[in-house]
Formats: structure tokens, sequence, C-alpha cells
């Protein structure tokens, strides 16, 4: 078997990611996995060629621009595709790579499976951009002619009205407990009493202008928030609030800090919320992605409600919210034994 992959994580290119790492363990499971990569001739993988590391292969599209995205990579997956053989495509989304995975699959008459990593339908996708609003009309379309759907929580699940595989993404939660403290955040930080963790991609659906406000208006220097991910705005913080450039060492983070906040408009999944619970930190989140199944109701605030989220966060610092639920999740070869069969069932 082998899988055409469309996506947009330019990760992929980075040796000693986390993305290519999984990738490399995907590729394990057949014969060969080629992935296509959203990229402009500007961007920093814009002097790659395309890579191969054992049997996966790596293309950017090194587009013009954003707009040239799709029919580069239609190009590219119809070189990959005249290789005879038993081809599945899947696509990171439902939009611009499933379009191009739609396209691909009905000229040579392969299986599509398209993976939902997002929360399309949540109002709040929608308000984002007239991109996003394009981008459900897209979904709508393509989701029904897809062989098959993986998503990657029980919300987008249920949101949806066609069937779907529940598979999340990959967590090694043994490895982050295992892991030792190498950087400790109250040595570091020793001017605060309490320490709140925010991580992740610094976008505009994460919202952490939000948390921001929030801070200030609590108003308590002892209080320190420690966003890591790089700087969002240029105007100038308060000393209590900090950003930091991402990190490889996150666990350490996680077990050192007080609080881990997650304040997301929508999620597909949320994977540092199952970090940060791996880690045994505690969390507060809106209600996004799988808050539900790890959190209790008290350690979830309102999407947008700020009053909500300062008693939280007020709470927590009282001590009165609860740790996160025991973590069950699936040991990586059970994990892999099901992604393949995943993609089994769908194309064979």
């Amino acid at each position: 078997m082998r899988i055409l992959v469309i996506s947009t994580d330019r990760k992929l290119f980075e040796e000693n990611s986390g993305v290519r790492q999984r990738i490399v363990e995907y590729g394990s499971l057949v014969e060969e996995m080629h992935i296509v990569v959203f990229s402009k001739r500007q961007s920093q993988i814009s002097n790659l060629k395309s890579q191969k590391f054992g049997n996966v292969f790596l293309y950017p599209t090194n587009s013009r621009s954003r707009w040239f995205y799709i029919c580069d990579a239609i190009k590219i997956g119809k070189k990959i595709l005249s290789n005879k053989g038993q081809w599945l495509i899947t696509t990171q989304d439902p939009f611009e790579c499933g379009w191009v995975g739609y396209w691909l699959a009905k000229k040579f008459k392969i299986s599509l499976q398209l993976q939902i990593h997002t929360d399309f339908l949540s109002p709040y996708f929608v308000k984002e951009s007239v991109l996003n609003k394009i981008r459900i009309y897209i979904a709508k379309f393509l989701i029904p002619r897809a062989n098959c759907i993986r998503v990657v929580s029980e919300r987008i699940k249920n949101s949806l009205k066609k069937d779907s595989v529940v598979l999340p993404i990959f967590v090694d939660v043994q490895k982050i407990r295992e892991a030792p403290i190498k950087t400790d955040l109250h040595s570091r930080y020793s001017q605060f009493n309490f320490i709140i963790l925010m991580a992740g991609r610094l976008t505009k659906e994460k919202n952490i202008n939000f948390a921001i406000e929030a801070i200030k208006e609590i108003g308590d220097k002892n209080i320190g928030l420690i966003i890591v991910g790089g700087r969002l705005i240029e105007e100038k913080m308060p000393a209590n609030i900090i950003f930091e450039s991402w990190t490889d060492d996150l666990a350490s983070y996680y077990k050192t800090a007080d609080l881990f906040l997650l304040t997301s408009n929508y999620e597909g999944y949320g994977m540092t919320l199952v970090e940060a619970a791996a880690a045994g930190c505690k969390i507060i989140s809106t209600d996004v992605g799988i808050a539900r199944e790890i959190l209790e109701e008290e350690n979830i605030c309102r999407v947008g409600d700020k009053n909500d989220l300062k008693e939280k966060i007020k709470k927590a610092i009282m001590g009165e919210i609860k740790s996160c639920r025991n973590l069950r999740f699936k040991a990586k070869e059970k994990y892999l034994e099901e992604y393949k069969k995943n993609w089994e069932s769908c194309g064979f």
C-alpha cells in the first residue's frame, strides 16, 4: 500500500520536529508514503528540494503565492500517482488540501480519506475570516464525496452528519511522565508565586490576547503568565507577562508550572491539553476540542467569557480546581496498528 498525503505542515522539513518523527512512524506501516506540502518560494523551506528519509518522500510546492498551492500540488500529485500500485490519498484538511485530494482521487480512481483536525463548524471558525466561510462550503461539498473521514475528537464526530472514525493525534503520555525536569519555571522566574503557562502556535484562533487581558484585569503582580511560542504583539507588556520562543522541553514547563491555560476560540483536538495532563499540571481551558473528555466542568470556561475565565483562574490560585481525569491512552504500538487498519478499511 502506498499513501499520498496532502499537507500544510512545513515542520515536516525540520529534521527533529515532532511531526516529522510521527510521519516516519506512520511511513513504517506502508510500502511508501509521499507527502506534498503547501509552501511558498519565499518561505523558509523555499530552497529545499524534495527530500527522502526511509520510505517517506517530501515535496514542497514552492508556489509563487498561496493562490497557486492547489494547482502546484495537483501537478506534483499527478507525477507521483503515475507510478502504479495500490494508492490511498489522505488530506490534512477538508479545505484546500481536500480539494487537491478530491481532484486527484477522481482522476486516478483512488480512494480518498479526509482528515478533520479543526472544529470548522464552530461559529468562531466562520467569524474569523472570509476565507473560512469559503472553506466551510468546500468542506460541505467534499465530505459526502470522500470514501472515509478521520476526525481527532468526539466533538468533531458529533458535529458531522457523515460517519467518521475518531483517531486522535498520538501523544506519548508515558514519555512525558518519565521526562526529567531540565527547566524549573519557578527557579527561572522566582519573582512569581504562581505561574500560568500557555504554549502553542500564536495564531488568531488561539486567542492569546483574551488570556493577557484577563491577567491584566486580575492585577496581581505575583502571578506570572509565561507564553511559549514566540512574540504575539509588539506593544509593551506588564512585567508579569512573558513571551518565550518555542522549546522542545515543554515537559519541564508543564511539570513546573502551577496551571496550564488554553483560551482558544475553537480546537479540533488540543494536543497541549493532553501533554499538560500527562505531566500532572492543572488545567483551565475554554470549551473546545477534547476539553470535556479530560476535564471537569469547573476546569472549563465559556469561550469569550472573560469574567468566567478570571473566576476560574482565581479558583486555581486558591487551589480550588481539580486535576485532570485519569488519562487512558493507547500504547504507541496499538495506536499505529489502528492507524494502519483505518487506512486499509478506507482504501482496500
